[in-house]
């Protein structure tokens, strides 16, 4: 549910305001049923504003309700610097709304207003027509939601456990411009606080945990090596120890970087970043944690704002392997997909009897279970931040995941990585364009098409539009 806040812009002139108040406050109370009726709450100014006192007064007390969105609804003419005033008292994304009347020409005042506000630079989104009629609708509901991912990163704290990965450049963000950018702050946490924290964890949990998985998973597969009871349970111990710090710390998402300290001497972090972006575990459902392998800084943002346009686990993975012939990536990474994408239940039982746990590769010796599935078909939004030249831009392309019959899927599988979980996606997108312009070696997706949402995002943030094929 998101918090929108409403203001109603109407004429100057008194005699003129006192003749269409009726209607713009018919107009309004449409907007506002439709909101309610979507499931959000909505902050209506006490009435239409037609004097510049009331622009700042009424902005000023419906922005401390703090709103995600505030829409300036335009169903007449309205004097333009009540807009501009009302702006300056109302921090956060904006819609300018307006209605198609050839009586009351509220465009006109929405595009007087919208100008002046780009004169001085306030990004804002514009929709106009009847809220009635569901393509309006819809399109107003997309920037509720595009703002209300974007106003819950304001604020939000980010875990980075550990540091760079392996050398990686686009892992590592500038914390002075994560929180003049996007309102986010940087805790900087220790890897040996896994460590530390694990050994403390009480043993009747961890049972529980490897009992659970072992019941639930299609398979175990312990090879007395790489992966046994012991290393299970050691894995199960991180991801609680993980889970403490993010209680501890009031971590709003996080990262762990894993390779090669915790990978060569402890254990993988594959079950701890699978069950954290899991909205389920062991001990029942719970909220999902956005968690980035490789401490990926960017990778991370990219998908606390895609759980903020769905609701749903998002995925992280590496573009690993491209099938000319058949025209499909296998976005593949090691253990870190959550294990919802195996069917996308809200049963966890129904996902993991697809997921199965192998004793980890020699990549890292370290051992433990990698969690292994192929993810379930479906349409899907496929995205990542990136940066040219310090500014940040947002990858954007349209897709589906596939799934094949067993032999084809491990056919595919066995070319890169068996044990590691896999998505096999057909982007809509020339794989030359892709290679040529895609910014990171991580990509991350959520489930439906969430391509008009980014492109809000992307307006409120002040962040590139970077769409690529049909996203252009």
């Amino acid at each position: 549910m998101a918090r929108v806040g409403l203001l109603t812009f109407s004429d100057g002139r008194d005699f003129v305001h006192t003749d269409i108040k009726a209607f713009t406050l018919d107009v309004e109370g449409r907007i506002a049923a439709a909101l309610e009726q979507a499931g959000h709450e909505v902050i209506r100014a006490s009435e239409p504003i037609w004097t510049n006192t009331l622009a700042t007064t009424e902005g000023r007390r419906v922005a401390d309700a703090r709103p995600d969105l505030t829409i300036f609804n335009y169903p007449v003419w309205a004097f333009p610097h009540f807009s501009m005033l009302a702006a300056a008292a109302t921090p956060g994304p904006l819609l300018l709304f307006s209605n198609i009347d050839p009586q009351f020409p509220g465009m006109v005042g929405m595009l007087a207003a919208g100008g002046g506000l780009d004169q001085i630079g306030r990004a804002h989104t514009r929709v106009w027509g009847d809220v009635s009629d569901a393509g309006v609708r819809d399109r107003v509901l997309e920037t509720v939601r595009a703002a209300t991912a974007v106003s819950r990163l304001s604020g939000s704290t980010f875990g980075r456990i550990g540091g760079r990965p392996m050398g990686m450049y686009t892992a590592v963000a500038d914390t002075d411009q994560w929180m003049s950018a996007f309102g986010v702050d940087v805790e900087e946490i220790d890897q040996w606080e896994i460590v530390r924290r694990s050994a403390a964890v009480e043993q009747s949990r961890v049972t529980a945990g490897r009992e659970w998985l072992e019941r639930h998973a299609g398979k175990v597969h312990y090879d007395g090596k790489q992966l046994t009871p012991e290393l299970l349970e050691r894995q199960i111990r991180s991801y609680h120890a993980v889970r403490e710090l993010i209680d501890e710390w009031n971590l709003d998402f996080s990262g762990i970087k894993g390779q090669p300290e915790l990978t060569t001497h402890f254990t993988t972090m594959d079950v701890t970043e699978a069950f954290l972006n899991d909205p389920y575990d062991w001990e029942g459902p719970k909220p999902t944690h956005v968690c980035a392998t490789e401490s990926d800084m960017d990778g991370a943002l990219t998908m606390q704002l895609l759980k903020g346009l769905s609701g749903t686990p998002v995925l992280f993975a590496d573009v690993r392997h491209y099938h000319a012939d058949r025209d499909i990536w296998d976005l593949c990474n090691s253990g870190q997909h959550a294990t919802w994408f195996a069917a996308r239940s809200d049963d966890p039982v129904e996902n993991l009897r697809n997921v199965h746990l192998y004793p980890e590769i020699f990549y890292f010796p370290a051992g433990g279970a990698s969690v292994s599935f192929f993810a379930a078909p479906g349409r899907a939004t496929f995205a990542r931040l990136t940066r040219i030249g310090g500014r940040y831009r947002m990858h954007v392309a349209g897709g589906e995941f596939e799934r094949y019959d067993d032999a084809t899927n491990e056919a595919l599988a066995r070319q890169s990585t068996f044990e590691w979980p896999h998505a096999f996606a057909r982007l809509d997108v020339d794989a030359d364009e892709f290679l040529s312009t895609f910014g990171a070696n991580h990509i991350h997706a959520i489930p439906g098409d969430h391509v008009p949402e980014l492109r809000a995002v992307c307006r409120m943030l002040d962040v590139e539009w970077a769409g690529m094929g049909t996203a252009r």
